[in-house]
Parts: C-alpha cells; sequence; structure tokens
C-alpha cells in the first residue's frame, strides 16, 4: 500500500470505530507502520472522527518526527509494542466504555482479562494483560508493556483503555473491536453464571489456530 492510502486507511477506519462509539471526543489513538519503517501516528489532542490524512504524525525510520502534527502523548504505549514485537504493523488504543468498566472490577484476571466467551476473542486476541493505572501518557505505560517481552499483542489499561498491536491497520482495529465486544458480553452476563468454554475447548482452538496463549 502506499503511504497516501495508508494514510486514508487510518483516517477511514478511525472514523468507523468513533461513528460507532468505540472511542469519543478527542480520545484514542492510532499508529501504522510504512513501507520505509517509520510511523504514521494520530496527532495529540485530535478526533478519531475527524482525522486529517495529511496532518498525521510522520516519523522517519529512525523515530524522529519528520512532518504532520505534534504525536499523541501516548507514543510511550505504541513504541514498546514496535519494539517488542516484530510483527506488529499497527496499534490501535481505545477509550471503549464496556472494556473500561470491566478493568473496574475487582475479581478480574490479571493475567487473562477476558473470560473465554466465544472463540473469536480467543483466536483474535490471545490473552489479553490487564495492567494497572498510570497517568495518561507516562512513560512506565511503554515499560510495563516491554516487560510482557512481546508476548502479548493486547493488553488492557485499568481505569483507562485497551491497546492492540495487529499485523495491520485493519487488524488492529478488528482485534480491538473483538476485545470490547467480548468485554460487553462479559458485563451483559456479569452474575448470571454464563456458560465460559470449557478449557478442552480452549486449548484445541490455541492448538488449531497457533494462538499464543503463555
Amino acid at each position: 500500500m502506499t503511504e497516501a492510502g495508508l494514510r486514508e486507511q487510518i483516517c477511514v477506519l478511525a472514523k468507523s470505530l468513533f461513528d460507532r462509539g468505540l472511542t469519543h471526543g478527542s480520545t484514542g489513538n492510532i499508529s501504522a507502520r510504512t513501507r520505509d519503517g517509520g510511523l504514521l501516528v494520530s496527532p495529540t489532542g485530535s478526533s478519531f472522527g475527524r482525522l486529517d490524512p495529511g496532518r498525521l504524525s510522520r516519523f522517519d525510520s529512525k523515530g524522529i518526527l519528520i512532518d504532520g502534527d505534534k504525536p499523541t502523548k501516548e507514543m510511550p504505549l505504541h513504541s514498546a509494542f514496535y519494539e517488542t514485537r516484530s510483527t506488529a504493523g499497527a496499534v490501535v488504543h481505545l477509550h471503549s466504555c464496556h472494556s473500561v468498566a470491566l478493568s473496574l472490577m475487582p475479581d478480574v484476571d490479571e493475567d487473562n482479562f477476558l473470560p473465554p466467551l466465544t472463540p473469536y476473542g480467543i483466536m483474535k486476541l490471545g490473552k489479553v494483560k490487564l495492567l494497572p493505572f498510570f497517568l495518561p501518557g507516562d512513560p512506565a505505560m511503554g515499560d510495563a508493556v516491554r516487560g510482557l517481552a512481546g508476548k502479548r499483542s493486547a493488553v488492557m489499561l485499568a481505569n483507562h483503555g485497551p491497546v492492540v498491536a495487529g499485523k495491520d491497520v485493519e487488524a488492529a482495529c478488528n482485534a480491538i473491536e473483538e476485545l470490547e465486544d467480548t468485554a460487553r458480553l462479559t458485563m451483559l452476563t456479569r452474575g448470571q453464571h454464563p456458560r465460559w468454554l470449557s478449557d478442552d475447548q480452549v486449548r484445541a482452538l490455541v492448538t488449531q489456530f497457533n494462538i499464543e496463549w503463555d
């Protein structure tokens, strides 16, 4: 894909997330690798509903800002995923309602944030790590992601929002939507003793689809 095409794709997918209420106001940020190893990143204070392809922050392959507006303050998060996951071609961070709500619950499994309700939550995300609360923009968030040594494609920032890395922008957006939808199902069925996938069913999925499950 050309850089012009990638710029347009980032803005189209971001607007789709915004229009469906998966992030709001000027929350959320998105980035993608360019052919030359650089990055295109949503600017700080920008709305997913109104991103301008020509104003995206442009970094070169050495991580130097060379064009566009000032980037999101959450660059430490994005950088950490690119540094630790060689397959990462895009990173998306949202402030989606149901995933944030689930992160507030006292009995959530920190190592495996989402319960095994559907096969697709497992197939698209693997295990999601719940990270503690950090101040927005705190470089310690990036350090926490680096501490996972590339073993997770998705994390949930407590009281804040999910962050997902994917092979490209479309894959990252699809995965983060799956995360939010699974969190929504979890909250909808909370306290009603839903039937989760069994351990055997989860293992079969992990084996059949070669899913990271450490």
